[in-house]
């Protein structure tokens, strides 16, 4: 195995086993306290802190990386992940809405030192002319992959609270993942993505206006799928639909993981052959384009399933339920081929020397799209239920169309 194939490999694993913490750690939380009597706006507002020193670290990880490498700023991010599992188990009466806020923001900074670590190593570790399909196929799998795994974490989370209770299952997940800290940090080698020179820190903002674009349509696609997805959702199904918490963790994970393997399988589903240069701008307005209509036709849909009124109780849970389902796998399917197609096209717009700042600044857009889907999936669905927010994504991902009409190809931004 080469160095840089194996470096790849040590990478995802890292990446694999904090993404499994991250996912079971957000289910918890998630069921945990909205079976404590939090409202749906409390739980969403549990969140705030860890989408919002997303934008932070996301800012400021790049420039970072490129500074102590990106060996280092990974395991950072483990230990920090770490370090919040630990302070989920102090007693009940210190488990206040702003002390969970505060575990969740140091969550939140771990994650987002890892993810850009691990995303932006992806250019660092190909050989220098290394581009089109075979870069976007390293980019599918990690990717894919991580978002199968967050979905495995739904169902540990879902799982531990059911078995373990929520002190036993956060312990378990910190010793696991203090494990996966130590094999890292003595496997992986030191100074991957480490600049010769030192960047100063107003670089931090990317000065390409594909790479600004890029980063608003991603604003708003990750908008429009945590508008309806984080909060509403899995609230909806609970009380709506009377599922168990098992049952609700269960669906989810499901849900991600089909949205992972799809995610792994674009290169293929997308027909990229060996001798493709990979997904243009044009294919990122398509998708985009495409995938604002769903949102759109299950509100509509499960509007008029709520004013049929002759069916009977169970025929219209029923009904509801299917439309949901079956909703969610389409949405599913075409968000992956969305999302693997934009986390392309920031690693193959970026320079070598660029690809951390560039890719840190990308995933701050990233990170600011989930806070405001957080926030305003426990607001609308308060205020106008899971239609409203419904309509709330297919608003945003018609704003993320609009901005993907003017992106420039790659052959324009392979500089920056």
């Amino acid at each position: 195995m080469s160095s840089g194939l194996r470096s790849y490999v040590l990478v995802t694993l890292g990446y694999w086993g904090f993404t499994i913490t991250d996912g079971a750690l957000r289910m918890l939380v998630v069921l945990y306290f909205h079976l404590l009597g939090y409202s749906p706006l409390a739980v969403a507002s549990l969140f705030l802190f860890y989408e919002f020193f997303g934008i932070v670290t996301n800012l400021v990880g790049g420039w970072l990386g490129s500074r102590i490498g990106l060996s280092l700023t990974m395991l950072i991010g483990m230990a920090l992940q770490v370090l919040a599992l630990g302070l989920l188990l102090a007693p009940d009466s210190w488990l206040s809405v702003a002390y969970v806020m505060f575990a969740q923001a140091l969550s939140g900074i771990a994650k987002d030192l890892n993810k850009m670590a691990a995303k932006a190593s992806i250019k660092v570790l190909l050989p220098s002319g290394a581009t089109g399909s075979r870069l976007f196929r390293w980019v599918a799998v990690l990717t894919g992959s991580k978002n199968a795994l967050k979905g495995l974490g739904f169902f540990v989370g879902a799982g531990l609270l059911q078995w373990l209770e929520f002190r036993g299952a956060i312990a378990v997940l910190a010793g696991g993942l203090l494990l996966v800290l130590g094999l890292t940090a003595v496997l992986l080698p030191g100074g991957l993505g480490k600049t010769g020179g030192r960047p100063a820190f107003r670089q931090i903002f990317a000065s390409s206006a594909a790479v600004n674009r890029l980063a608003a349509a991603r604003f708003f696609l990750f908008g429009a799928r945590d508008i309806w997805f984080v909060v509403a959702l899995p609230v909806y199904l609970t009380t709506q639909l009377d599922w168990p918490p098992m049952t609700v963790g269960a669906f989810m994970a499901l849900w991600v993981i089909g949205y992972g393997v799809v995610q792994a399988s674009a290169p293929r589903l997308l027909r990229q052959s060996e001798s493709s240069n990979g997904p243009t701008a044009m294919m990122a307005m398509r998708w985009v384009g495409l995938l604002a209509s769903i949102p759109a036709l299950l509100a509509m849909a499960l509007d008029l399933e709520a004013g049929g009124g002759a069916s009977s109780t169970t025929t219209t849970t029923a009904i509801t339920t299917t439309i949901l389902v079956v909703g969610l796998m389409v949405f599913g399917g075409i968000f992956a081929i969305n999302s693997a197609v934009h986390s392309y096209l920031i690693v193959a717009w970026s320079s070598h020397e660029r690809v951390a700042m560039n890719v840190g600044f990308y995933y701050m857009a990233n990170a600011g799209g989930r806070l405001t889907g957080t926030v305003l999936s426990g607001l609308i669905y308060q205020l106008q239920g899971l239609q409203g927010c419904l309509w709330g994504s297919a608003i945003m991902l018609l704003a993320a169309t609009l901005l993907s009409v003017k992106l420039a190809p790659p052959s324009q931004a392979s500089s920056v």
